[in-house]
Parts: structure tokens; C-alpha cells; sequence
């Protein structure tokens, strides 16, 4: 009896089941392996700021020992996390948040606006703005930042905040993200307002702007983080540390002489922490926002 039960073939269910059981294990791996790769670096960095010693950081670099801290110090943070003077690493964050802020309340208003004109507005020729606004999407800033440099600098906006905000209040990929999700709302709606006697502005303002949560998520996180990166517009319009961002001003460890990486990775955590925060804030609407828009395309 024994014998042929040995012999019997396992059943189909079964061993559809175990398969099953050994695909999720192994999605399961590759899910760990991939968190683990991209969660090191943000782990590294992290231990290295409470490192005391710049030389240690250095030597612990490619090797585990870059993973772990016995003598954990806040040292670094308190180096930096001033006001004023040398180190003044504070207000180069108030900058950062300022420029942030700005660019974002500001980016939202006009960007959401010229995509509602361009889905629902009367104006001539809006396929061809529609398509000139796409066009531009696709030139390089890089291309454009000398001629942009020369007329800030004759408008005598060099070395303030509004020069680090105003050239990027505006974008093309922006205004368009806007337009495709004012244009997917139901014409209807438009209509019954404009019988009711609203202006387009009202309609804009009270209808619109309150149904377009994900598309002002989408669009916070994406020109926050475009606005928090920018190194090279603050390097050319900045001279002193009146207006200078964290960015810019964490080049300045690494000097010709030294590298003074214990302070570099203190200043890289604080300067991660807003964005993270951002995120945070909007991600239900992001992820949604995202999900919609791969379904429906």
C-alpha cells in the first residue's frame, strides 16, 4: 500500500499550490533585494552623520563597517544647524524652504490656470499653444539658462530670492499635466456653472480647483523636488549667502584641501528631511494620481 502511494503523481491542484507558494518567495526576495539597494545608501549616509571623525567616515567607506556606529554623536548636526557665521547651515535651510514655498504656491496658481484656458477656455488657436507648450517641454533647460542669466541680471534680480523663483514659477510640463486632467472632467459640469451665470473664474476657482487634489499633489512634489535640487541656476545667480540655497552650500566641504565629510552628511540628512515631509504630506493623492494616470493610459 505504502509502495503505491510513493508511485501515485502528486495532484494538479497541489502542485499548482506549491508553485504558487514559490513564486511569492521568490517576488518576495526580489522585492527585499531591490528595498535593501536603494534603502544602503539613504542608511549609510544616515550613520555617517553621527560619525565624529571625517577620516573615519573615509576609511569606513566600501566596507560594513559604514553600516554601523558604536559611539553615536549629534555633534555634526550642532556643528552646522546655525544662523550665522561660518557655518550657517540654518539659514541656508531657510532659504531652501523659502525658495520651496514660493515656487510651489506660486507654480501651482498660474500652472493650474493655463491648463483650465487651455481645456475649457474660448481662445484661438489653443491646439497650437497646446502643442507649442508640449514643444517647449522638450528643450532643454541647460540650453536656454545663459540668455535667462543676462536678463536677470539686467533686471537687477541677481543675488535675491525672486531670481531663484520667477524663471521657474511657469513649465510646460506642468501646464500640461494640468490641462489632461481638467479636460478629463465631464463637459457637463463646465456647462451647468455657465448657465447658472458663474464666471470662468469662479468656475475655475470654486469647482475646479477643489476636484483637482491629485493633479496639485502630483504637481507639488514633482516642483518641490525640481525646485530643493537646483544646484546649477543658484550657482550662476547667487555670489554670497544672502539668498543661497543648501544645495550650493553644501559644495563648500568639499574643498580643494580637505572633505570634510562628517559635516556634509549632517547637512545632506537635514537636507533630506523637507522633501521627505512633502512627500509624505501628499502621497495618497501622488500614488493616486500616478495609478490613475498609467490606467487610463
Amino acid at each position: 500500500m505504502s509502495d503505491l502511494a510513493l508511485t501515485q503523481p502528486v495532484p494538479l491542484a497541489i502542485a499548482r499550490g506549491n508553485g504558487k507558494r514559490s513564486l511569492r518567495i521568490v517576488q518576495s526576495l526580489c522585492i527585499l533585494v531591490i528595498a535593501l539597494v536603494m534603502i544602503s545608501p539613504l542608511f549609510m549616509l544616515l550613520i555617517a552623520s553621527l560619525k565624529d571623525d571625517r577620516f573615519r567616515i573615509l576609511a569606513d567607506m566600501g566596507s560594513f563597517r559604514a553600516f554601523w556606529v558604536s559611539d553615536p554623536t549629534l555633534s555634526n548636526y550642532k556643528e552646522i544647524a546655525h544662523f550665522s557665521g561660518e557655518l550657517a547651515y540654518g539659514r541656508y535651510l531657510f532659504n531652501s524652504l523659502a525658495i520651496l514655498v514660493a515656487t510651489v504656491v506660486s507654480g501651482l496658481v498660474i500652472n493650474s490656470m493655463a491648463g483650465f484656458v487651455l481645456a475649457w477656455g474660448s481662445l484661438r488657436g489653443k491646439a497650437a499653444l497646446l502643442a507649442l507648450v508640449v514643444a517647449l517641454y522638450v528643450i532643454p533647460q541647460e540650453s536656454i539658462i545663459m540668455p535667462l542669466v543676462v536678463m536677470m541680471s539686467r533686471a537687477g534680480l541677481t543675488d535675491t530670492f525672486a531670481v531663484q523663483i520667477l524663471p521657474w514659477v511657469a513649465s510646460p510640463l506642468y501646464v500640461f499635466l494640468f490641462y489632461q486632467f481638467f479636460a478629463q472632467l465631464p463637459k457637463e459640469l463646465y456647462e451647468a456653472a455657465e448657465m447658472d451665470g458663474a464666471s470662468a473664474f469662479r468656475i475655475y476657482r470654486s469647482i475646479y480647483m477643489p476636484l483637482s487634489l491629485p493633479a496639485l499633489a502630483t504637481v507639488s512634489i514633482l516642483m518641490g523636488i525640481e525646485s530643493w535640487n537646483q544646484y546649477l541656476w543658484p550657482t550662476l545667480v547667487t555670489q554670497t549667502d544672502y539668498a543661497r540655497p543648501i544645495a550650493v552650500a553644501i559644495a563648500t566641504f568639499f574643498g580643494q584641501d580637505s572633505i570634510y565629510w562628517d559635516r556634509a552628511m549632517a547637512a545632506s540628512v537635514l537636507m533630506m528631511i523637507p522633501v521627505l515631509i512633502l512627500y509624505l504630506a501628499f502621497q495618497r493623492w501622488f500614488v493616486s494620481s500616478f495609478v490613475g494616470s498609467a490606467v487610463k493610459g
